[in-house]
């Protein structure tokens, strides 16, 4: 996952605002901000690629935004031999999930079975599954909500949509600014548009 910052991510947003990957991103997002306690919101890849990049920027939308429920665990296949605590949680945490938790399952190619295993494991236990990935029906079929990202739709990569639903995780729903703005325009046609002093 590429770094991007805030205002590339916003720009991000405004070229794709007509395509529908905008709103699909926030809805998709919007079960992470649900997870019950910090540390519930685990966050895992495939043994080759682990998204230690997408947690960062969780873990940066939950200080920003006050959600503390979106510090991930990022949870690792191999965690090398003294690696520190935020980087030595192993694969076995997943058969710990427990309802109130979520599993966010990120793998841009097929998920190898012994990870579709786990993520069953969890599912049966109660926690809410998320899978963002490259269109793999058997990790699909496992989880409560999964989004697929095609692997060639223009700005829309997978980097892009990492970028995207972490921030889309940290802000407010967007129901409730998209009604502010109907107020406003509302507003607007009875008094207006507000002249500068």
């Amino acid at each position: 996952m590429e770094a991007m910052d805030a205002a590339s991510v916003t720009f991000l947003r405004e070229v794709l605002a007509t395509t529908g990957w905008v709103e699909r991103t926030c809805e998709f997002a919007l079960p992470l901000r649900a997870t019950r306690t910090p540390g519930g919101l685990l966050v895992v890849g495939t043994p080759e690629d682990e998204p230690w990049h997408l947690a960062a920027h969780l873990d940066d939308e939950a200080r920003v935004s006050g959600l503390a429920q979106l510090a991930p665990t990022l949870v690792r296949w191999s965690p090398p031999p003294g690696a520190p605590p935020h980087l030595a949680v192993g694969i076995d945490r997943i058969q710990a999930a427990r309802r109130g938790e979520t599993l966010f399952v990120v793998a841009e190619r097929k998920a190898p079975v012994p990870l579709l295993e786990r993520v069953d494991d969890a599912r049966r236990t109660g926690a809410t599954i998320l899978a963002l990935d490259g269109g793999d029906p058997d990790l699909e079929g496992l989880a409560h909500d999964a989004l697929a990202v095609p692997e060639r739709d223009g700005l829309f990569t997978f980097d892009a949509a990492q970028h995207l639903v972490s921030m889309a995780a940290g802000e407010a729903p967007r129901q409730r600014g998209r009604l502010l703005d109907r107020l406003a325009r509302l507003a607007e046609r009875v008094t207006g548009p507000r002249v500068p002093d």
